[in-house]
C-alpha cells in the first residue's frame, strides 16, 4: 500500500492546543462571541485533514513525524489511513460545533473560557489519540483524554454528584489505561515494533505468540473500560453530571469511542481467532441489551440518551468481533451514523434544558411552535437513529442485519439481541426526538421558546448532514465508508448499500424492529415501570459495586498503613536494612554467584596497615562508647579513614568528597543530639542489640561480597575509554570526572543536591520544632489580661488533638 507524508499535520494537532490557552483570555475579552474565534482552530483542522479524503480514497497513507527516542525506536509520529482520517474529520468536525454550542450554553458563564478552554485540550487529546503512529504516543493520548475528561465532568465541581462521576470516570478510564499500558508492552515484546504502520504489517505474528490471550486480555481490559462496556458501562450514564456540551462531544461521538477505534484497529492483527470472535460479541451483545433496557427506564432526556449510547456502543463492539463478511462494513457505518445522531440529540437536550428549564419528559410537551429549528434537528436525528430512511441510519441498519442475519444457532441468538436492542432504541429515538415537541404545550420552569443561533446550528448541522450523507451514499462510501472499512478489516473493501432497499432477510428484519419500537413506544410508560421493577428488584449494580471496591480499597489501604507505616523511625530503618541484606546476601546464595576466591593484594605498605587499624580502632570505639556523643565522633573516623585509602590509591576528587561528606555528617549529627531532647547512651535491650548487630554485619558481609565479586573479575575499560575519549569533544572539559559529575550524569548530580537540600531542610525544621517548643515562661511573668486568650487557646487545640468519630454516609 503506498504511502505519503505530511509535514503540515503536525500544526494541525497542535491547533486545539494553542486555542485551549487563549480560550480564557478571549472569551473573558468577548464574551460568548469568543467561541466564533476559537472555533477556527478545529475547523482549520478539518480542513486539513479533508485534503486527506482523496488520497486516503485511492488507497494511500499518509506517515510523518519526528524521532523522539531512536535507540529505542521512539517517535513522535502519525499514521492516517481510512479509519484514523474518519475519526479526525468526526474529532475536529464535530468539535467545531461544540465549541460554538459551548459559546450559547454556557454563555455569561463566569468559567466559561476555562470550560471551552477544557473542551479544546480534550480535542487535542483525541486527535491525537487516533492519529499516533506510535504505541507509547497513543497510550500518552489515551490517558491525556481521561484527565481532560475528569476535568470536564468535574467542572461544577461545587457539587458532590459531580465530583463523584469525575472521579468514577477517571479512576475507571485510567485504571484501564495502566491495563492497556500493559497490553502494549506485551504486543511490543512479541512483534518488536513500536509503530502502528509497522504492527500492520506483521501478519500472524501476535495472533501464533503464545503470549497472544494475555496481550488481548490487557487490550481488551483497556478497550471495555473506555467505551463503556459492561460490567464497565456505569462510568458514562454518572458521567451526565457534565455540562451538556460535554455530554454530546465526549460521551457520544468521541472519548467513549477510543475503544472501539483501539478494537478497529488491532483487528488486522488480533482479529480472526476465536477468543476474538467470542469475547467481543459476548460482551458487546451484554452491553447493547442492559444500556437499551434501562435507557427506557430513565425519564431525563440525557440519561435515556446516555444509555442508548452504552448500547450503540456494545453493538458496535459486538460487530468488530463478528466473523461475517458485512459486520465490519456495519460497524463502520453506524460508527459514523450514530456519532452524527446522537451528537445532535444530545445538543437538542441540551438546547430544550436552556430554554425550557427540565429535561424531565414527564414535563415536557407541545415544543414544536415554540422551538421550531430544534424541533427539525431533533425529528431528523431521531429518524436516523431509529434506522428510517432515508437517513444514514437506514443505511447501518440495513448493513447490520445483512450482517448478523443467518440460520446457525449463533446468528439467530446475536439477531434477536440486535433486533431486541435496535428496538428499544427506537422508542429512545421518538422518545427523545418527538415527544417532547408534541402534544398540548406543557408548563415548564421556564417559558421555552427558540435558542439563539449557537445552541441550533450544531444540531441542525448534524441532522442534515445525516441526511446528506444517506441521500449521497455514492461519494459517502467512496471518500469515508470504504476507506474506513479496507483500514479495519484489512484489506480492500467496497461498501455499495443505498437508500435503495433489497429485499430479503435484512429488509424483513428491519421491519421487524419497525413494529416492535412502534408497539413499545406506544406502551412506553408501563414498559418504563415494569423496567424499574425489575431493576429495584435486583438490588444490585455495578455502580454500587465500585462504591463498594472504594470503600474496601480505602479500609485495605488503611490496615496496611497501620501496619507498615507505623509512625516508627526505627522500624522503617530496620525493614529496609533486612531487605537489602536479603538482596545482597539471598540472590548470591540463591543462584550461586558468590565469589571464587578474593583477590587479595600481594604487599600491603606499613602506611595502609596504619590506615586500615585506625579503622578498625574507629569501630571499636564506636561499639564502646558511652555516649551518642563520643559514637558519632568516633564513627567519623572510620570515614576518614576510607578517605585516605581513596587518597593513597590514587582518586584525590573521591577523597576530598569523603572529607567533606564525613565532616558535614559528624557536624550536623552533633548538633542535632544537642538540640533534640535524648538520652545520653543506648538503653536498648541486649535482643534489639544482638538483632541490630546482627543486621549490621549482614549488610557489612552483603556490600562486601558484592564488592569481590565486581573486583574479581577482568576489568572492563570501554567505560573508562569513552569517558576519556569524548569528555573533551563533547562536554568540552579536560578533568574527567568532573564532566562525569556534571555532563555525563547531570540530572543524577541534580537529584542528589536535591536530596542534601530536602535533608537540610528536614534538619532545620526538627532544630525550629525543638526551639519553638522550649520550656515556657512562668505564669506569674505572664500578663494578666492575655492569661484568658491563653487558656482558650489551648482549649481548642486540645479539642482540635483530639481524635473525632465520624459516622460515615451511605449512598442509597
Amino acid at each position: 500500500m503506498p504511502e505519503m507524508t505530511s509535514d503540515l499535520t503536525w500544526v494541525a494537532m497542535l491547533l486545539p492546543f494553542a486555542a485551549a490557552v487563549l480560550a480564557p483570555w478571549l472569551v473573558a475579552r468577548l464574551g460568548a462571541n469568543g467561541a466564533w474565534i476559537l472555533a477556527l482552530a478545529p475547523a482549520l483542522a478539518f480542513l486539513h485533514f479533508t485534503g486527506f479524503l482523496p488520497e486516503i480514497a485511492a488507497g494511500e497513507r499518509v506517515t510523518g513525524g519526528y524521532a523522539w527516542v531512536p535507540s529505542l525506536n521512539l517517535s513522535f509520529s502519525w499514521f492516517i489511513d481510512g479509519l484514523s482520517l474518519t475519526f479526525a474529520l468526526l474529532i475536529t468536525g464535530i468539535g467545531t460545533l461544540i465549541v460554538l454550542y459551548a459559546g450559547g450554553y454556557m454563555k455569561g458563564h463566569a468559567q466559561q473560557g476555562r470550560f471551552i478552554g477544557f473542551i479544546l485540550l480534550f480535542m487535542g487529546a483525541m486527535l491525537g489519540l487516533v492519529l499516533s503512529d506510535g504505541l507509547l504516543m497513543l497510550f500518552v493520548f489515551w490517558e491525556l483524554t481521561s484527565i481532560t475528561s475528569f476535568l470536564l465532568i468535574g467542572f461544577d465541581h461545587g457539587r458532590e454528584a459531580s465530583r463523584r462521576a469525575a472521579l468514577q470516570a477517571l479512576v475507571v478510564t485510567g485504571g484501564g489505561g495502566l491495563i492497556l499500558l500493559a497490553g502494549i508492552i506485551f504486543i511490543w515484546n512479541i512483534t518488536g515494533v513500536s509503530q502502528l504502520s509497522l504492527l500492520l504489517a506483521t501478519g500472524d505474528a501476535l495472533r501464533e505468540s503464545p503470549f497472544y490471550l494475555a496481550a488481548l486480555f490487557l487490550v481488551l481490559g483497556g478497550a471495555f473500560t473506555k467505551s463503556a462496556q459492561f460490567p464497565f458501562h456505569f462510568w458514562l450514564p454518572n458521567a451526565m453530571e457534565a455540562p451538556t456540551p460535554v455530554s454530546a462531544y465526549l460521551h457520544s461521538a468521541t472519548m467513549v469511542k477510543a475503544g472501539v477505534y483501539l478494537l478497529m484497529r488491532l483487528n488486522p492483527v488480533m482479529g480472526a481467532t476465536p477468543a476474538w470472535e467470542i469475547l467481543l460479541p459476548f460482551f458487546g451483545g451484554i452491553t447493547l441489551i442492559v444500556g437499551a433496557v434501562l435507557a427506557v427506564r430513565q425519564t431525563d432526556l440525557k440519561l435515556m440518551l446516555a444509555y442508548t449510547t452504552v448500547a450503540s456502543l456494545g453493538l458496535l463492539v459486538m460487530l468488530t468481533g463478528f466473523d461475517t463478511p458485512y459486520a465490519i462494513e456495519a460497524a463502520v457505518l453506524y460508527l459514523v451514523a450514530h456519532s452524527l445522531f446522537k451528537g445532535a440529540l444530545f445538543m437538542v437536550a441540551g438546547a430544550i434544558d436552556h430554554e425550557a428549564g427540565t429535561r424531565d419528559i414527564t414535563r415536557l410537551g407541545g415544543l414544536r411552535k415554540l422551538m421550531p429549528i430544534t424541533f427539525a434537528a431533533a425529528l431528523l436525528a431521531g429518524i436516523s437513529m431509529a434506522g428510517l430512511p432515508p437517513l444514514f441510519g437506514f443505511l447501518a441498519k440495513e448493513e447490520i442485519y445483512a450482517a448478523l442475519a443467518g440460520t446457525s444457532p449463533r446468528a439467530i441468538l446475536f439477531t434477536a439481541v440486535a433486533v431486541i436492542g435496535n428496538a428499544l432504541m427506537f422508542v429512545i429515538a421518538f422518545a427523545v426526538g418527538l415527544k417532547p415537541f408534541i402534544g398540548a404545550e406543557a408548563q415548564t420552569p421556564k417559558h421555552a421558546h427558540e435558542g439563539p443561533v449557537l445552541l441550533w446550528l450544531g444540531p441542525l448541522t448534524l441532522a442534515v448532514l445525516s441526511l446528506v450523507a444517506a441521500l449521497l451514499s455514492g461519494v459517502t462510501h467512496r471518500f469515508i465508508s470504504s476507506p474506513m472499512a479496507s483500514a479495519v478489516e484489512g484489506e480492500a473493501q467496497t461498501i455499495t448499500i443505498s437508500l435503495v432497499p433489497h429485499l430479503g432477510a435484512a429488509l424483513a428484519l428491519s421491519v421487524l424492529t419497525v413494529i416492535l419500537g412502534v408497539v413499545l413506544y406506544r406502551g412506553l410508560d408501563r414498559l418504563r415501570n415494569a423496567v424499574d421493577r425489575l431493576v429495584t428488584g435486583l438490588g444490585v449494580s455495578p455502580d454500587r459495586g465500585f462504591d463498594h471496591f472504594v470503600s474496601g480499597l480505602v479500609r485495605l489501604s488503611s490496615a496496611v498503613t497501620r501496619i507498615v507505616q507505623n509512625g516508627r523511625l526505627e522500624t522503617y530503618i530496620t525493614l529496609s536494612f533486612i531487605f537489602v541484606a536479603a538482596v545482597l546476601l539471598v540472590t548470591p546464595f540463591v543462584y550461586g554467584e558468590l565469589p571464587a576466591r578474593f583477590n587479595l593484594p600481594a604487599k600491603v605498605d606499613l602506611h595502609e596497615m596504619a590506615i586500615l587499624a585506625i579503622a578498625v580502632i574507629g569501630v571499636i570505639a564506636v561499639l564502646t562508647a558511652k555516649d551518642r556523643l563520643t559514637a558519632i565522633v568516633c564513627l567519623g573516623i572510620q570515614g576518614f579513614a576510607v578517605a585516605v585509602i581513596f587518597l593513597l590509591y590514587g582518586a584525590p576528587d573521591l577523597s576530598f568528597t569523603q572529607f567533606m561528606v564525613e565532616t558535614l555528617s559528624v557536624v550536623i549529627l552533633a548538633l542535632v543530639m544537642t538540640r533534640l531532647k535524648l538520652s545520653p547512651s543506648d538503653h536498648r535491650p541486649p535482643l534489639a542489640r544482638l538483632l541490630d548487630g546482627s543486621l549490621a554485619i549482614a549488610c557489612g558481609l552483603g556490600f562486601a561480597l558484592m564488592l569481590v565479586a565486581a573486583t574479581s573479575g577482568p576489568f572492563d575499560n570501554a567505560l573508562s575509554a569513552f569517558f576519556a575519549e569524548y569528555s573533551k569533544i563533547i562536554a568540552h572539559g579536560a578533568n574527567v570526572v568532573n564532566v562525569i559529575i556534571v555532563d555525563f550524569r547531570g540530572v543524577d548530580t541534580l537529584g542528589e543536591i536535591a536530596v542534601v537540600m530536602i535533608t537540610g531542610l528536614s534538619i532545620l525544621a526538627l532544630i525550629r520544632i525543638r526551639v519553638s517548643s522550649g520550656p515556657a515562661a512562668p505564669a506569674s511573668l505572664a500578663p494578666a489580661a492575655a492569661s484568658a486568650p491563653q487558656v482558650a487557646a489551648a482549649d481548642v487545640s486540645a479539642k482540635a488533638a483530639r481524635p473525632v468519630k465520624t459516622k460515615g454516609g451511605k449512598r442509597s
